[in-house]
């Protein structure tokens, strides 16, 4: 592992402190396009999310207009009712997608296993970092905003169900985690660009309260337009 992973960790509260909780939950506001897209533009416009820390289990809720809320793992995701009443399953879930693209429709059940995936691996960044079998090296920095961020490419294996197996992260001077980089592969391997801002500290660890994401353009540049996914994120609690 390089360096840079030992700074980084650091830089968002240390590691021995993230492995001293088990859950972290959230209030979500999202927004962009995609989840017009997928028809789907105000399920989880407003909702809580709950990751579980020590293994690859996510819950948002409520599925507007619905009470009912998702449990998530990489291979099955149910939708169930406050009383525990599955009614949408979905085994295998990432094999569903084959074929699809950006404009694809999606079930409630597919929307979970993204947004399951995803803020599994956001909300744990860059401790994901230190997961069994995650490898990292670090590559030729990169200049954006008049800034040099130090850049880690990182290779997930199948256990994890993420973006894309090879992914980049970018970090400030400080150690920041600012950009995070990869290909959405469920949806055509499109590339995109999340950007983490507005960092705030939760009982010792740093976690961005805003998130943005964009299309990324063969020259590694963010496009300007159109804002494919906005995470406003408030009310964290580690437990």
């Amino acid at each position: 592992m390089s360096d840079l992973v030992e700074l980084a960790l650091e830089a968002h509260g240390g590691l021995d402190r993230f492995r001293r909780f088990s859950t972290l939950t959230a209030k979500l506001h999202q927004g962009g396009v995609l989840w017009g897209l997928k028809g789907k533009p105000t399920v989880l416009e407003d909702c809580n999310v709950r990751v579980d820390l020590k293994q690859e289990r996510v819950s948002h809720w409520p599925f507007a207009p619905t009470r009912n809320h998702s449990v998530f793992g990489p291979d099955r995701v149910t939708i169930e009712t406050p009383d525990g009443e599955v009614v949408e399953e979905l085994n295998e879930p990432r094999a569903s997608f084959q074929g699809y693209e950006m404009e694809t429709p999606w079930s409630d059940a597919q929307v979970a296993y993204f947004s399951g995936y995803t803020m599994w691996t956001y909300l744990t960044s860059p401790f994901i970092l230190k997961q069994p079998g995650v490898t990292a090296e670090e590559i030729e920095p990169w200049q954006e905003n008049g800034e040099e961020w130090r850049r880690l490419r990182v290779e997930f294996p199948d256990a994890i169900a993420t973006h894309s197996k090879i992914q980049t992260y970018y970090f400030n001077a400080s150690g920041l985690l600012v950009r995070h980089d990869y290909e959405v592969d469920i949806q055509g391997s499109n590339p995109a660009a999340r950007y983490l801002l507005d960092p705030v500290e939760v009982q010792g660890i740093t976690l961005p309260s805003k998130l943005r994401i964009y299309p990324r353009q063969p020259d590694n540049t963010p496009a300007p337009e159109p804002l494919i996914v906005s995470v406003d994120l408030s009310d964290y609690r580690f437990a």
